[in-house]
């Protein structure tokens, strides 16, 4: 069954200016620039007023329809990341032989030493935009930070990939590299 017509709107916080031009969405704030180009996706993106964004979509069947509210929350994603930003916090889990994880800022990589005990180092490479730290006062702890957060949880992903166990039993051999906490960098009262 076709839709004529479907919409959405989304409100902007003050501070925040954003600007549309042929399905290409810019978001400025506080914290920085993000841009998302939206132009795969077949809907109308307008500014009925300076302080909302409308999506519509004509003609749409089911899953054309669900693009409405797919395209709202990229834009509430960009919205949140330049306001507040995003944070995920990994921890190291092993039973028997300890993690150790080097950062390098200026290649933009972590290395993996010692995981199961093995002397192959494993080395991943973090999106731009993306800070990493490991936290002094909480032990096996890495804290990932950054704007866009497909940034933030595509490097989270392949730090945690990189420490799959392969070929033993999954059940027992838990160790890993895993997010433990997903939140924003400014934290709510």
């Amino acid at each position: 069954m076709k839709h004529i017509q479907k919409d959405d709107t989304i409100t902007i916080p003050e501070g925040v200016t954003v600007n549309i031009k042929a399905r290409v969405v810019t978001v400025t704030g506080p914290r920085g620039t993000l841009k998302r180009d939206l132009r795969h996706v077949q809907a109308d993106i307008q500014r009925p007023s300076k302080n909302t964004i409308r999506v519509i979509v004509w003609q749409g069947n089911r899953k054309h329809v669900a693009c409405i509210r797919t395209v709202c929350s990229h834009i509430d994603n960009l919205i949140k990341g330049v306001t507040k930003g995003y944070e995920y916090k990994m921890r190291f889990v092993y039973a028997h032989f300890p993690i150790s994880v080097n950062i390098n800022k200026e290649e933009g990589s972590v290395e993996i030493r010692n995981f199961l005990g093995e002397k192959h180092v494993r080395k991943v490479f973090l999106l731009p935009g993306v800070d990493i730290v490991q936290t002094i006062g909480v032990k096996d702890e890495l804290v990932l930070s950054g704007n866009d957060i497909n940034s933030v949880s595509q490097s989270a992903a392949s730090i945690q990939q990189a420490t799959r166990v392969r070929n033993k039993d999954i059940r027992k051999f838990l160790d890993g590299v895993y997010v433990s906490e997903k939140g924003t960098v400014v934290k709510d009262l």
